[in-house]
């Protein structure tokens, strides 16, 4: 026994130690691929989308609590990556180590669950997890770059707004997703796979005409999201929102399409509200979804419940009834 007790204590640290560099290489991983398209507002390089706070969030709301030191593993090799490591840079580092976690824990303290399956949870996580939490980060990144004196008054709304608007879009866009890989088991059910793959292909070809071209089609996207949600729900839809979402910023940074003739600030604006929108729709049409056909296989469940009980009380009642003819019968007979 004293060997079983040992081999687990000397079993737990690496268990943790492997999963915080997972969390870390996995937060880094994500984070360079942020940094391959940028915006420029008021003189400050921001990315429209950044992934890592999506990731901190999934991973927290999967492993719990104990994954923190990994976020800020991650998020100090990042910062590494892209400068020294500074008073102002260890600021940025807390604040995008708490924002994530702060959202975990609001996220926890309103019952969220991670399948997504009824409303509540699609708005817990968009205003709590994504508006609410993400405000610690942007407020500390843009009050760090106001103090430090990198960042004037007059720029400091726009930044900020920008760095908000990007850690939410994170967790609205990427959370889902690996939420949503999470739950995979094998074997993997392939219903209704012809219609899944047709889906595909059209979103595939309308996604990025829309996004590149010069005139401004990307409305063309919002059938083919309620026709992923309608049939796939929280699969489909998360899914088109993630690739559309990919396409509208690889077109907005390349000025390109719709946002060719815009300034940076409209460029910036017109991106984020539509991957805002995107990413709303997507997560709680999806969730309305799946609360509606839960609710209705409860019901059919219910009532096949209800039929299977009639009919055996049913039955009874048939049973008694021909043992009473019987034994009425046989008492007829007996008096004869």
């Amino acid at each position: 026994m004293a060997a079983v007790v040992d081999s687990r204590d000397l079993r737990t640290p690496v268990v943790v130690a492997l999963q915080t560099l997972t969390v870390a290489a996995c937060y880094y991983a994500s984070g360079q691929l942020g940094l391959l398209r940028e915006l420029v507002v008021e003189g400050s390089v921001v990315t429209p989308i950044w992934p890592p706070t999506g990731v901190s969030v999934a991973f927290l709301l999967v492993f719990g609590l104990r994954c923190w030191p990994g976020i800020a593993l991650g998020a100090l090799f990042v910062i590494l990556s892209l400068t020294s490591l500074t008073p102002s840079a260890l600021g940025v580092l807390v604040g995008n180590t708490a924002a994530p976690v702060v959202g975990y824990l609001l996220l926890r303290r309103a019952g969220f669950r991670t399948d997504l399956a009824r409303l509540r949870d699609g708005l817990a996580l968009v205003f709590l997890g994504a508006f609410t939490a993400m405000l610690i980060s942007s407020t500390t990144g843009a009050g760090i770059l106001l103090v430090t004196g990198k960042l004037d008054w007059a720029s400091f709304w726009a930044v900020w707004l920008a760095w908000w608007v990007g850690d939410a879009m994170g967790v609205l866009i990427v959370t889902p997703v690996l939420l949503l890989l999470s739950r995979v088991r094998p074997p993997l059910r392939l219903s209704r796979w012809k219609e899944a793959t047709g889906l595909a292909l059209i979103i595939c070809c309308v996604v990025p005409l829309a996004a590149h071209s010069p005139v401004s089609l990307l409305f063309l996207i919002y059938p083919l999201l309620i026709w992923a949600a309608l049939r796939f729900q929280l699969a489909g839809s998360m899914l088109c929102a993630l690739f559309a979402s990919i396409m509208a910023t690889v077109a907005a940074t390349d000025r390109s399409g719709p946002f060719e003739q815009l300034t940076r600030v409209e460029v910036m604006i017109k991106l984020q509200a539509f991957n805002g929108a995107m990413a709303l729709t997507a997560l709680i049409l999806s969730a309305v979804i799946t609360e509606q056909i839960n609710t209705r296989r409860s019901v059919e469940r219910a009532c096949q419940e209800l039929v299977e009980v009639l009919e055996h009380l049913t039955a009874g009642e048939s049973t008694d009834g021909r043992a009473s003819v019987e034994d009425g019968g046989l008492g007829r007979r007996q008096d004869g």
